[in-house]
């Protein structure tokens, strides 16, 4: 049984049968006469309001309609006068609303990224699980505490006070099964772990008696991470949909249901094909580095890897204490950068109440060198100049700062066209 519901489609949610009684036309539409004439003339810095309406009209939808089930005189005239109710809800919210972006004192979500455990062949993918427990025990030391997927679901587009953490592991290796599994299971930390549906029951890889396992515990959530992780970037778009569709399908026979939250292989993405995750799920996550915050694209969301490499304490301590770095605008938005644009031309435009913007420096590894990046920042407006292309396949950038909050990241991922 799914933890998480998704929220009604488009056509989900207009097909009138599916629409509650009476009683929820009236308060649907005492809704929106209080939209209409109070928040129209309201000028705040909150959560985008058109947002907060669909997320209103699904959750009476969902939550009120086991309630008014009983009465079953729904008539015809109240069928049509609901849909209409609907159709203005969802019509009137236009692109600049929906995208519309405000600074916020959001201390953020900070989500980590396991793969393997005690699998000394693959040190890029690997941790020790000693090393793992005492990243664990880091985090609790700080009294930073461990973020429920369901609670980050309901609770994204509001600013947090506290930040948290949000364990994901990628790819369901037995060796998590093994060795990590029991330490999250024994202390109840909540976790999310993402799914390739083709490898499940493949040497080296979790079978679905062990998946629905971990599944069943209110803590353990499941994600999509395709069907096939393959270098997706390079199919299709009717064979990345049909890759997609094929997971998807799968998720429903085993689980019941497709989750919610998807994984991009690699963190390789296409505009084209994060248009089509959005449709699909209601989040989705890359391998960029970088601390969640309420302006963050809930389908490029940042999670910083941790391995052999970069998983050794005194990196991971910093990890911990980060902020996010807010930012309004990011071009380009297409992070698929093919080779007639290689390097590509980045500006991030931010927040005007971003503190000591001065202090902000970049590094990035064009050419496969990592160096501190030319930059020019005027105002708000920060442009990066790189000395050279990107090698393919992938070019990353990862820009800090320090305010009065203390160390603020941003990291982003380019996938790079081959030449």
């Amino acid at each position: 049984m799914a933890k998480l519901r998704p929220f009604a489609t488009a056509n989900e949610a207009l097909i009138p049968e599916n629409l509650p009684g009476p009683w929820f036309t009236k308060i649907l539409s005492t809704f929106l006469i209080f939209k209409l004439f109070f928040f129209k003339n309201l000028n705040i810095k909150t959560t985008n309001i058109s947002k907060f309406s669909l997320l209103l009209t699904n959750s009476l939808v969902y939550d009120l309609l086991p309630s008014m089930i009983l009465n079953k005189t729904l008539s015809f005239a109240a069928s049509i006068i609901k849909l209409a109710i609907v159709i203005f809800l969802i019509t009137n919210i236009n692109a600049e609303e929906i995208n519309s972006k405000y600074y916020s004192e959001d201390s953020g979500t900070l989500s980590i990224m396991y793969h393997r455990f005690n699998e000394n062949k693959y040190p890029s993918t690997n941790i020790q699980t000693d090393i793992f427990k005492k990243q664990i025990d880091l985090i609790r030391n700080k009294k930073i505490k461990f973020l429920d997927p369901e609670n980050f679901a309901l609770n994204f587009n509001i600013p947090k006070s506290e930040k948290k953490i949000l364990i994901t592991i990628d790819d369901g290796f037995t060796s998590f099964y093994n060795h990590a599994w029991p330490i999250l299971k024994k202390e109840k930390i909540p976790f999310l772990l993402f799914i390739s549906t083709e490898t499940i029951g493949k040497n080296g890889y979790m079978n679905w008696e062990q998946i629905k396992e971990v599944e069943k515990e209110n803590f353990a959530y499941i994600g999509n991470h395709s069907h096939s992780h393959e270098y997706m970037i390079n199919f299709t778009f009717e064979k990345f949909k049909k890759d997609i569709e094929t997971s998807i399908n799968i998720f429903k026979k085993e689980l019941g249901y497709n989750p919610i939250f998807f994984s991009y292989p690699f963190g390789e993405y296409s505009n084209e094909q994060k248009k089509h995750i959005s449709e699909r799920f209601q989040f989705a996550f890359g391998q960029n580095s970088g601390v969640i915050d309420v302006n963050k694209n809930r389908f490029e969301l940042p999670r910083f890897p941790i391995n052999e490499k970069y998983g050794d304490l005194e990196r991971f301590k910093f990890l911990i204490n980060l902020l996010p770095l807010q930012y309004k605008k990011i071009k380009p938005e297409d992070k698929y950068v093919l080779k007639n644009y290689n390097p590509p031309k980045l500006i991030i435009e931010f927040f005007e109440d971003q503190k000591n913007l001065k202090n902000i420096n970049c590094f990035s590894n064009e050419g496969n060198i990592w160096a501190k990046s030319e930059i020019e920042l005027s105002d708000n407006i920060l442009k990066v100049n790189f000395r050279e292309k990107f090698n393919f396949r992938r070019g990353r950038i990862n820009c800090s700062l320090n305010d009065d909050k203390g160390w603020r990241w941003l990291g982003i991922q380019f996938t790079i066209e081959e030449n």
